[in-house]
C-alpha cells in the first residue's frame, strides 16, 4: 500500500470514530486501551526546526545607488530617506533590508524642500501624489527584522495603458523584501522563468506561477525581493484576472520601484534558535497520528497520500482560546461531503449511514458524532482538494489544518449542524492583520528574528470581523480574540463548524504553503501543558469517546431563531435581483475547479 495510506484500512475504524456505540463498559475499556497504547507506541520521531538562509546585505552599494546621495555612511543617507518616507509608511526605518516601493521619495524630498512647512492636516495626502504609475498604498506595511511585506492596490480603468482588461475589481499587488528566505524538503520548487523584459533594471529576475500567483523574484543588494498577484490561468472574465493580464500589472509595478528607505543593521550570522522544548509529563488523553497518515484513499488519488513533515515552522500560540481540539478532516469524516468523490447512499436524516467511495469508511449523517470531536488528530493537509500546493505529493492538496473546537452545540435533539460561534478564535503569535472588508480569511503575519510566517484563519463571520475591526494594518498580541469559530464558506453554514488554519513561509520564489500540522501539535502541548502521544505506522488505534453534544436552552433557541443569515457581497449579490425567492430543484452536484484558494 502507499505510503503514508498503509496505517489504517477501513476495516481496522473504531466505532467511536464514526460515532457508533460499543454498549455498556466502553469507558473502562477505553482508558486501558489508551493505557496501553501509550504504554507501548513506538518512541516518537523528533520535532525539526526549518532550514533557513540569511541575506548579507550590501548596505554600501544600497547607499551609492541612492539618487542625490549626501556625504555620510549608508545609515545617514538612509536616515534622510526614512523621514521623509515614512509619513506615508511608518515604520519604514524598521526594515532589516533596503525598501523598494512604487513611491518617489526623491521627488518628495525635494517638494519638501520647495515647500518646507506644508499644512499638517494634509501631509499624507501631499506625500501620497508621488506614488508611482496608479499604485496606491494600503494599510498593509509591516517591517521588522525579518525584512518587510507590503500590499499595493490598482484600479485598471483608471489606467489607460490597462483599461483595456474587463477585470473589475482592484487588483492586489503583495511584496515582501526577505532577510531570511526557508531552504524547504519535499517536492522540488519551480525554477521559473528568465523575463527578458526587465533584465536591464533588475537582472537575473524570474517568473513563476506557483500556487495560484504569478510571482516575479530578483535579488539586489544581497536581498531576495518577490512581488505575487493572485491570477488564474484561464479565459478573461470581468470577475477573473488571468494570470497574462496579471503580467502586465507585474510590469507596471516593477518598473515603479525605487529605493525608498530601511535602516543599515549588523548583518544576522543566522536566525535566533527556534525553541522545540516540549512539556516533560505526557498527557493522558492527547494522541495524534504521524503527520503525512491523511485519512486511507483520500489523497488527490488513491495511491498519493499525505506528506511527512516534523518540521515546526514557527513557536506559535494554539489559534483555538480553549482546549481540548480536535484536528480531523471535514470532508471525510461524519456528516462530511467526501469533496465530491462520491457517497454511498444520500442521507438525508440525522445519524442515518453512509460513506465516501474511496474507501468505504463508515460514517453518519451527525455533525455533532462522537468521532468528530475526539482524540487522536489526523493530518489533512495533503487531503483531496482542487487547490495548487506545491509540498503535497499530488501537487494539490488542502493547503492547512482543520481543527474542531472542543463541543458540538445543537439546536436541539433533532438537530445534524452544530451551531456556529460558541469558541473563541486568538492570534496565535504578535503580528500584523491583512483583511479587507467583507473578506472572509484573515492573514496573520509575524516577522521576528527567529521567524518570518503568515497565517491564514477561515470560516469565520466576514460581518462581525469587519465589525470588530480585524483590518489591514491592524497590531494583534498574542493570545488577543480576533473571531469566534464558525461555518462560514461564502455564505453561513457553507461548511462544517470548524477553523480553517495554514501557513506559509517565504522562499526565493515567494510565500508557499507548508504542513502546520506538527507546529500545531508543539502549540497545543503548551496549551495544555502535557505532551502527547504519536501513533505510527503499525501502533493499534487507540478507543476514545468523544465528546458529547450540548443542547441549546430553549432561550438560546428563541435568540437563533430571529438571527439573520449573513452573506458576503459576493454571494449576496447574485441573487439582489429576485423579486422573490422561489424553492431549488435538486441537482446533482458537479464537481469543478475552485476559483479561489478558500480552503
Amino acid at each position: 500500500m502507499p505510503e503514508f495510506d498503509a496505517f489504517n484500512s477501513a476495516a481496522n475504524v473504531n466505532p467511536w470514530l464514526t460515532g457508533q456505540s460499543e454498549g455498556s463498559g466502553v469507558k473502562r475499556a477505553i482508558l486501558a486501551g489508551l493505557a496501553l497504547l501509550i504504554g507501548s507506541a513506538a518512541p516518537a520521531q523528533e520535532m525539526k526546526s526549518p532550514h533557513i538562509s540569511v541575506a548579507k546585505v550590501d548596505w554600501d552599494a544600497a547607499a551609492a545607488s541612492i539618487a542625490d546621495k549626501p556625504a555620510g555612511t549608508p545609515a545617514e543617507a538612509f536616515a534622510r530617506l526614512n523621514a521623509a518616507a515614512s509619513i506615508s509608511f511608518p515604520g519604514i526605518g524598521g526594515s532589516s533590508v533596503p525598501v523598494f516601493l512604487p513611491y518617489d521619495v526623491d521627488a518628495f524630498i525635494k517638494d519638501r524642500a520647495a515647500n518646507p512647512e506644508p499644512p499638517q492636516e494634509n501631509a499624507v495626502e501631499n506625500a501620497d501624489r508621488f506614488m508611482q504609475s496608479g499604485f496606491r498604498p494600503t494599510k498593509f506595511f509591516v517591517t521588522g527584522p525579518a525584512g518587510y511585506d507590503s500590499a499595493f492596490a490598482l484600479t485598471l480603468a483608471d489606467n489607460r495603458e490597462l483599461s483595456d482588461i474587463r477585470y473589475v475589481e482592484p487588483v492586489y499587488v503583495l511584496f515582501s523584501g526577505l532577510a531570511m528566505t526557508y531552504e524547504l524538503d519535499g517536492r522540488a520548487m519551480p525554477e521559473g522563468e528568465i523575463v527578458k523584459s526587465l533584465q536591464d533594471k533588475f537582472p537575473g529576475i524570474r517568473r513563476y506561477l506557483h500556487e495560484s500567483y504569478i510571482r516575479y523574484s530578483f535579488d539586489r543588494f544581497g536581498v531576495t525581493y518577490v512581488a505575487a498577484i493572485y491570477c488564474l490561468d484561464t479565459r478573461p472574465r470581468s470577475k477573473v484576472l488571468t494570470c497574462r493580464q496579471a503580467d502586465r500589472v507585474m510590469d507596471r509595478f516593477l518598473r515603479a520601484l525605487k529605493l525608498a528607505g530601511g535602516s543599515p543593521t549588523p548583518a544576522l550570522e543566522k536566525p535566533e534558535a527556534l525553541a522545540l522544548d516540549r512539556p516533560a509529563e505526557t498527557s493522558k488523553d492527547f494522541t495524534y497520528f504521524s503527520p503525512g497518515f491523511i485519512i486511507p484513499n483520500t489523497g488527490l488519488k488513491k495511491d498519493i497520500g499525505g506528506r511527512g513533515d516534523y518540521t515546526v515552522y514557527a513557536r506559535l500560540r494554539f489559534p483555538l482560546k480553549n482546549a481540548p481540539a480536535f484536528a480531523n478532516s471535514q470532508s471525510f469524516n461524519n456528516w462530511g461531503d467526501c469533496d465530491f468523490t462520491g457517497r454511498s447512499g444520500r442521507p438525508r436524516r440525522k445519524d442515518q449511514s453512509y460513506s465516501c467511495k474511496v474507501n468505504g469508511r463508515p460514517l453518519v449523517f451527525n455533525e455533532s458524532a462522537p468521532g468528530n470531536y475526539s482524540y487522536p488528530w489526523r493530518d489533512n493537509f495533503c487531503e483531496h482538494r482542487r487547490y495548487f500546493v506545491g509540498q503535497c505529493p499530488g501537487g494539490e492538496g488542502h493547503q492547512g489544518q482543520d481543527i474542531r473546537p472542543s463541543s458540538c452545540t445543537l439546536f436541539n435533539d433533532g438537530a445534524d449542524r452544530c451551531q456556529p460561534y460558541q469558541h473563541e478564535v486568538v492570534a496565535a503569535h504578535d503580528g500584523f492583520i491583512l483583511r479587507a472588508r467583507k473578506q472572509e480569511a484573515v492573514y496573520l503575519f509575524i516577522n521576528t528574528p527567529a521567524m518570518h510566517v503568515r497565517v491564514r484563519y477561515m470560516h469565520m463571520n466576514p460581518t462581525q470581523l469587519d465589525a470588530d475591526g480585524i483590518l489591514s494594518g491592524k497590531l494583534v498580541r498574542e493570545g488577543n480574540v480576533i473571531g469566534k469559530v464558525g461555518n462560514y464558506n461564502r455564505t453561513e453554514r457553507g461548511t462544517t463548524y470548524h477553523l480553517h488554519f495554514d501557513m506559509q513561509v517565504p522562499t526565493k520564489a515567494g510565500w508557499v504553503f507548508v504542513n502546520p500540522y506538527m507546529t500545531l501539535v508543539a502549540a497545543y502541548e503548551r496549551l495544555i501543558g502535557a505532551r502527547g502521544t504519536e501513533i505510527k505506522d503499525g501502533d493499534p488505534a487507540p478507543s476514545v469517546a468523544g465528546v458529547p453534544p450540548v443542547i441549546m436552552s430553549p432561550a438560546d433557541r428563541q435568540s437563533i431563531a430571529h438571527m439573520p443569515i449573513v452573506q458576503t457581497h459576493a454571494s449576496a449579490s447574485t441573487g439582489k435581483h429576485k423579486a422573490k425567492e422561489k424553492p431549488q430543484k435538486k441537482r446533482k452536484p458537479v464537481r469543478k475547479r475552485r476559483k479561489r484558494d478558500d480552503g
